[in-house]
């Protein structure tokens, strides 16, 4: 730990002061942010990251052990899975606060790439799981040094929502079963809610497992409220007691059983070649979503804070993380949601709560494994529940639907895509969705004809002014996107149709092009092809407030001999008085109506 005469890790700002976007720590350091705060380490920070680290083990352990049981595996994986990233992490992570580890939206990801692919063979579940997690941690790394984070902002509010739901419903009816006491081969969502139905039906359910199940999700709802309660500990622990103390196991329920004592090792795991695209694919579909939360859940500490955290070194934490994690046995991990608040609430100051829960962690593997023995598949399946069903949003959707109904449609068909097809699936609609919601904006974009208003400065679009005056003779035609492949035909058929609907013969169109951001080079031969069109039909094509970037490519894609600067107007005033200046226009004197 670092002395007080050592250079201290700087304040965070004020409240209303920016914070800085320059990174602490130069060179080889600022790759490992994590290390950098720990080495600058300020003592009076100690008691409260211990204290953290004590209560957070409190989540670890439970949610550890239910999120790798969901995800298809032994529930020792888990806790591997808890370990190695949050030490991983506390030295390549930017965040102070972040807490790494198992996810209950990856469990079911999880879940439908490895367990069909496994087919029953335990020992191939681990190896696939932890490939996984190389696999997307490469990924997240490739994006963190070619600077590519910007991608996760790609898929809009509704369709992450539809997609986060449609995941955690596969997760909740996924662990249905253990919760009642029944198992069921059933592969797709249906046949495993006909099971259980019946199963329920024909009173096929172990009632013991029925009671222990449903006592313990009553009561981790209850508990739910009081943010600062070890709940899932407290419950596992009741559930631990109540089944070793009356035997419980002999009787049909069924509970973790030994766990291997120690530290996890280190393992290249070894897959065919026929492996390698579906966990490729699973890997990237794993990476965007773990880059998704963790950006978002970052952002979230970083401005409550003040602080600046650069989302490229974010991604880079997150990478490593989950690339070490594969190495030693572990699956993918990602941000926690649920227990970054929890180390927060506890006084977390650095990651050396994270460090502390881990530590605690591996202790308890070490000397302890049997503590957890008698802890029953239901309260385990009770804890997962619990968890997923936070991941769910309605509120927010009923508000996307007063105000956008067809984006609210968009998050459903994303969700039916996913509860009906799997995950797999799902994730290719949610992406398709997406890109055809990005290139609609673009295709079909709205444009206005503009005109003067009495008493409101510049000119707007007449449509929501109907008492706007146009300009005989003059069009001004605003474009309210970029021009490319997707819109330019539009373009072309908009020019002239609303100079076939012009009260008086057209001499010029103005092409307000503010909003028009780019060109590509299917645009710009249309724009030669337009204004072929018009100059056989005695118009001239010019454009006002085109930025220069989008100059520049006119030019570069060879238009500045036919688009002279005469032609260029830097605002659309000029281009009116411009027009005013080169036209007789007879009978009406323009210039004192406005």
């Amino acid at each position: 730990m670092a002395k007080h005469n050592q250079a201290p890790i700087p304040s965070p700002p004020s409240s209303g002061v920016l914070p800085s976007r320059k990174d602490d720590a130069t060179g080889l350091l600022s790759w490992m942010p994590g290390l950098y705060t720990l080495l600058n380490y300020r003592r009076q920070w100690l008691r409260h990251d211990l204290a953290a680290g004590l209560v957070l083990t409190t989540v670890l352990i439970p949610i550890g052990i239910g999120y790798s049981v969901a995800a298809g595996l032994p529930g020792i994986y888990g806790l591997y899975a808890t370990i190695i990233p949050l030490l991983v992490y506390a030295i390549f992570g930017p965040s102070r606060l972040m807490v790494i580890g198992p996810d209950s939206a990856l469990a079911g990801i999880i879940f439908a790439i490895i367990v069909p692919m496994a087919a029953g063979n335990p020992e191939r579940l681990i190896t696939l799981a932890s490939t996984l997690a190389i696999f997307s941690g490469l990924i997240i790394i490739l994006v963190s040094l070619l600077k590519l984070g910007f991608i996760t902002e790609l898929i809009s509010k509704p369709i992450r929502y539809g997609y986060m739901n449609g995941i955690a419903l596969t997760v909740l009816v996924g662990q249905t079963p253990a919760l009642i006491g029944i198992s069921t081969d059933a592969s797709d969502i249906f046949a495993k809610l006909q099971a259980i139905w019946l199963s329920l039906l024909k009173t096929e359910t172990n009632k013991l497992s029925l009671l222990i199940g449903l006592a313990s999700l009553i009561l981790l709802l209850i508990i739910k409220r009081f943010r600062r309660f070890p709940g899932p500990l407290v419950v596992l622990t009741l559930a631990t007691i109540v089944v070793a103390y009356f035997e419980l196991d002999r009787h049909g329920v069924t509970i973790l059983g030994n766990l291997p004592g120690g530290l996890p090792s280190f393992t290249i795991p070894v897959i065919s070649y026929d492996d390698l695209i579906p966990l490729l694919l699973g890997a990237g579909a794993i990476a965007l979503l773990s880059s998704s939360q963790t950006s978002i859940l970052s952002r979230t500490y970083a401005a409550k804070y003040n602080r600046y955290i650069n989302p490229n070194k974010e991604f880079f934490g997150l990478g490593i993380a989950n690339l070490f994690t594969g190495f030693f046995q572990g699956f993918p991990i990602s941000s926690s949601a649920s227990r970054t608040p929890v180390s927060e609430a506890a006084g977390s100051k650095t990651q050396l709560a994270c460090i502390t829960g881990a530590i605690i962690v591996g202790s308890l593997l070490l000397w302890a494994p049997d503590l957890l023995y008698f802890l029953p598949a239901p309260t385990l399946a009770a804890v997962v529940i619990t968890s997923i069903i936070s991941i769910f949003e309605f509120k927010d959707l009923k508000r996307i639907y007063r105000i956008q109904p067809w984006e609210f449609w968009l998050s459903m068909v994303c969700f039916a895509g996913v509860a009906v097809f799997g995950v797999l699936p799902g994730i290719g609609i949610a992406v398709a969705i997406a890109i055809l919601e990005y290139l609609w904006n673009g295709w079909r974009p709205h444009y206005a004809i503009l005109g003067r208003v009495d008493h409101l400065k510049g000119y707007h679009d007449i449509s929501r002014h109907p008492t706007a005056r146009l300009i005989p003779g003059l069009v001004l035609f605003r474009w309210d996107a970029p021009l490319f492949f997707a819109n330019a035909e539009l373009f072309h058929h908009c020019v002239l149709d609303t100079i076939a609907k012009s009260l008086h013969p057209v001499q010029r169109v103005v092409i307000t092009s503010e909003p028009v951001t780019s060109v590509d080079v299917t645009s710009a031969d249309m724009l030669i092809e337009l204004d072929e069109q018009l100059k056989a039909a005695g118009i001239e094509l010019c454009f006002a407030e085109m930025k220069d970037p989008v100059r520049d490519k006119l030019r570069k894609f060879g238009l500045s001999a036919r688009f002279g600067n005469e032609r260029f107007f830097p605002t659309i005033g000029q281009a009116v008085n411009g027009y005013l200046n080169a036209y007789i226009v007879e009978w009406i004197d323009w210039e004192d109506k406005v």
